[in-house]
């Protein structure tokens, strides 16, 4: 898999949103692998790791969020079921459940259902370690604040706004990767 390849066919190199996906993307997937490395008993797939750290966000750029310089229609949460879409008809159906599988600590179908949230009716949690380790390093990094680390109070106090749950799943992947 050419990651960058794909990269390219959807960003323009140059442009704000190709320097924020970049940025946000290359921090989560160093995270990612910085506990991998860490973390030699987890087993986990390296290589999948860097390619879908880079790939995670890939449909951003079809939802309308002005201030990361995102122009398409889509609301922004449904940026992670446009991306898994995009990456299987690449070709890499594994590569987009990461997309899929990475808002919040995961959206489960009941809270699709109870929040009348515009995303396709399955469960959308991650399930590898894999897709949780990506999920994980990705909440230490927003698009709004580019290379800075959230800290971990910021991180829960974030997620409690979306419930408990999301804040227990959390404190649960802090325990098996940090």
């Amino acid at each position: 898999m050419d990651t960058q390849a794909i990269i390219d066919k959807y960003y323009k190199a140059g442009t704000k949103l190709y320097d924020i996906y970049m940025s946000h993307v290359t921090d989560v997937t160093n995270k990612s692998l910085s506990i991998v490395q860490e973390h030699p008993e987890l087993a986990v797939d390296v290589r999948f790791i860097e390619e879908a750290g880079m790939l995670h966000d890939i449909g951003i750029f079809m939802t309308k969020a002005p201030h990361i310089a995102c122009e398409g229609t889509y609301p922004y949460i449904c940026h992670g079921y446009l991306g898994c879409e995009l990456l299987t008809q690449e070709g890499y159906p594994k590569h987009g459940l990461v997309c899929e599988r990475h808002t919040g600590t995961g959206l489960s179908l009941e809270t699709i259902l109870n929040r009348k949230l515009p995303l396709p009716h399955r469960d959308m949690r991650p399930q590898s370690l894999e897709e949780k380790i990506i999920c994980f390093a990705d909440k230490f990094f927003s698009k709004s604040q580019l290379g800075k680390e959230k800290p971990i109070k910021k991180i829960r106090q974030s997620l409690a706004n979306h419930g408990s749950h999301q804040v227990e799943v959390f404190d649960e992947w802090c325990e098996l990767f940090l």
